[in-house]
């Protein structure tokens, strides 16, 4: 393993991907014979957070410097852990890439975390001399194997029924999922799908295409689950326009003769998987019905806008079983 690597999260990391760099960042060192004690975390505080706006390097980036040029006080390697690189102002940067050009490799191991692009001076770094380890985004289907995993682990019996719940109460968050799992351990009653729904009652936040597909399969019930889950963290406005979006998509690839016009359409390339997507999908519903669905979003989209807010739930989930309907395939 290089002494320099980078670990490339998705830009829409969240609590599971963020933890899952944590753990590769904690086996990088443990590979590289760097011992807890001797790790130095810095986490770069996001752009206009920090205090401190004087000198080439902030208050809280500061300690990145003698991590590199000192070894560990017990003459071992040092760790050196940056979460958030790619917040890294650009003297920051230039600082940084000049330290690690000039730093023992046999001497310290540096793990750079991000959820964006590197500033260009680490870039040419790690390009010449270290390793890039991309951490995936972590979905639904990833999060159901990653509970049997741990489930096994902590010797629970969770039948397929009570895994699939869990998931449904925390989608891919693994860190609340890992914490459940550790109070059903110690429960003293059979662990099944009703107790898990009545102990947790978490709206896990997902990716708003998962109510797309949910929709699009006809399946009312996940469906409404999906509605209920995004509608906890985000506003009712911003799945309407999401759904508008989603059917001019399903007008235009009905309407174009081929896919190349259609990806001219959308601006997008032929072989972009939205637009494969929505190409394959392009016959499973009607003129008629995307008429119906057009005018349901018409008018749900008025009485979001004038009336109280206390329709808007009920709606939402009208228009929902409706294109359930329209749409199925």
């Amino acid at each position: 393993m290089k002494h320099l690597v980078h670990l490339k999260g998705p830009s829409d990391a969240g609590p599971g991907e963020r933890q899952q760099m944590g753990e590769r960042s904690k086996a990088i060192f443990e590979q590289a014979g760097v011992e807890p004690a001797d790790v130095v975390r810095v986490d770069v505080p996001a752009r206009g957070a920090s205090e401190s706006t004087e000198g080439t390097m902030r208050t809280e980036v500061d300690p990145v410097v003698p991590a590199l040029q000192s070894g560990s006080l017990f003459g071992g390697k040092t760790g050196l852990l940056v979460v958030e690189a790619n917040a890294l102002r650009s003297g920051e940067a230039y600082t940084i890439a000049e330290l690690l050009d000039l730093a023992d490799p046999d001497a310290v191991q540096v793990v750079l975390e991000t959820t964006g692009a590197l500033a260009s001076p680490l870039a040419k770094v790690l390009k010449a001399g270290g390793e890039v380890i991309a951490v995936k985004k972590l979905r639904e289907r990833d999060a159901t194997g990653w509970v049997v995993g741990e489930a096994r682990s902590r010797r629970l019996n969770l039948s397929k029924d009570a895994v699939d719940a869990l998931v449904e109460r925390f989608g891919s968050d693994v860190a609340g999922l890992g914490q459940a799992l550790d109070q059903l351990a110690v429960a003293s009653e059979p662990i099944t799908p009703e107790m898990v729904r009545d102990r947790f009652r978490n709206r896990p936040d997902e990716p708003m295409w998962l109510f797309g597909d949910a929709v699009a399969a006809g399946d009312v019930g996940k469906s409404l689950r999906r509605l209920h889950d995004f509608l906890t963290h985000s506003h009712p406005l911003v799945l309407l326009a999401f759904l508008e979006k989603d059917l001019k998509r399903r007008a235009l690839a009905a309407a174009a003769p081929d896919v190349e016009t259609y990806a001219g359409w959308v601006k997008s390339k032929p072989d972009a998987f939205p637009v494969k997507k929505a190409w394959r999908a392009r016959s499973s519903v009607s003129d008629d019905d995307l008429r119906k669905a057009l005018s349901a979003l018409t008018r749900a989209d008025e009485t979001m806008k004038t009336q109280p807010e206390e329709t808007q739930l009920v709606t939402l989930e009208r228009l929902t079983v409706a294109l359930c309907y329209w749409y199925r395939k």
